[in-house]
C-alpha cells in the first residue's frame, strides 16, 4: 500500500540488491505517477536516517546486470475470442460510445481500437494492447459507467489484466501503446494521451490524428517510444500534468518530435483543475457531426 495516496497494489519497494529485503516500508515510489506522485529514494533515506550513505552503498546496491525477460505473448485464441462482435454486446463502455455517437461510428471505433468483452465482471471492457508487429502484448479489463462513462471505483477500483484472469503462468508483462497496431499508416500524425477510452473518442472527433494511449505516464518511455522514431507527435496530457509530460517529452525528442499542447491548460476553469479532466471531457461535450 502507498504511504501517500493508500492504493493497494501500486507502491514498489526499493530492495537491498544483495538481501532482496525492503530498505524501510517507506522507502519506493508509488506508480500512480499523475495521481499521487510519492517517492522516497534510498539516498533521501539514508541522508534523513544519518547513514552514512557512501559506506553502505557500495556493499549493498553495487549494481548488478539484470538480465530482461523476452515478453509473453496473449495467445491468439484467446484474443479473439474477446473481439466484441456488435454494439449490442454486453459492455458498458461500447454501450456509453452508442450513446454519444450513434452505432455506425460505435462499430467502426470498436473495430479501429479492436475492443473486447469481458465476463469478469458483467459489461467489462479489455483494450488490448497490440504492438505494430501485431502481437497481443497485454490486455487491460476495466468496468465502466454506461451512463456518465466514468470508471467504475467504488467499493473498489474496477481494473484487472487478462493475463491474470485467464491464468497464464510465467507470463512476462511488457507493455506497449494502446493502439500501436495503427501505426501501420505511417502518413498521419500521432496523437498520444493517457486514457485508451480518450484516445478512441479522440479518434472519432480528429481522425485525422493517429491516436495512442499510454495507459500510464511510466509508459511514455524511450523503449516503447521506439516505434514513433522520425514521426511527429503531439501528447495531450489531462489537467495538472503538462509539466510532468513536457519533462517526458525533452527527454524523449532524440527518438522523434514531440511537442506538449497546452490547450487544456489555458482553457480550464478552477473547478475543471480540480476535477482533472482530460481531453474526451471536453470533446464529448460538442456535437459530433459539427466535426
Amino acid at each position: 500500500m502507498c504511504p501517500s495516496c493508500h492504493h493497494k497494489g501500486v507502491f514498489s519497494h526499493y530492495l537491498d540488491n544483495e538481501t532482496g529485503e525492503r530498505l524501510n516500508p517507506l522507502v519506493g515510489i508509488c506508480n500512480r505517477v499523475d495521481k499521487c506522485g510519492y517517492h522516497y529514494p534510498p539516498r533521501q533515506y539514508f541522508q534523513e536516517s544519518g547513514i552514512q550513505f557512501d559506506k553502505y552503498y557500495q556493499p549493498n546496491f553495487k549494481r548488478k546486470p539484470i538480465l530482461e525477460k523476452e515478453p509473453t505473448f496473449i495467445p491468439e485464441e484467446i484474443f479473439r475470442s474477446t473481439l466484441a462482435k456488435s454494439v449490442f454486446d454486453n459492455n458498458h463502455f461500447i454501450g456509453y460510445l452508442t450513446k454519444i455517437f450513434g452505432l455506425e461510428l460505435t462499430k467502426e471505433l470498436i473495430d479501429r481500437y479492436l475492443i473486447g468483452n469481458s465476463i469478469h465482471w458483467n459489461g467489462a471492457t479489455v483494450f488490448w494492447q497490440v504492438d505494430s508487429l501485431g502481437r497481443v502484448r497485454a490486455g487491460k479489463i476495466m468496468l465502466y459507467n454506461s451512463d456518465t462513462g466514468k470508471r467504475v471505483k467504488v467499493p473498489y477500483n474496477h481494473i484487472n489484466w487478462a493475463h491474470k484472469v485467464f491464468n497464464l503462468e510465467d507470463f512476462v508483462l511488457k507493455q506497449c501503446f494502446f493502439g500501436e497496431h495503427l501505426l501501420s499508416d505511417k502518413f498521419k500524425p500521432v496523437a498520444i494521451v493517457e486514457s485508451e477510452k480518450t484516445a478512441i473518442i479522440a479518434s472519432a472527433y480528429f481522425p485525422k490524428f493517429t491516436w495512442l494511449a499510454t495507459g500510464s505516464l511510466n509508459n511514455l518511455n524511450a523503449e516503447n517510444c521506439s516505434v514513433l522514431e522520425g514521426r511527429q507527435i503531439t501528447l495531450f496530457p489531462d489537467l495538472n500534468c503538462f509539466e510532468k509530460w513536457e519533462v517526458k517529452a525533452k527527454a524523449l525528442n532524440h527518438i522523434a518530435l514531440f511537442k506538449v499542447s497546452d490547450l487544456l491548460e489555458k482553457n480550464a476553469t478552477t473547478l475543471e483543475r480540480y476535477q482533472g479532466l482530460d481531453l474526451a471531457d471536453y470533446l464529448i461535450r460538442f456535437d459530433i457531426k459539427q466535426f
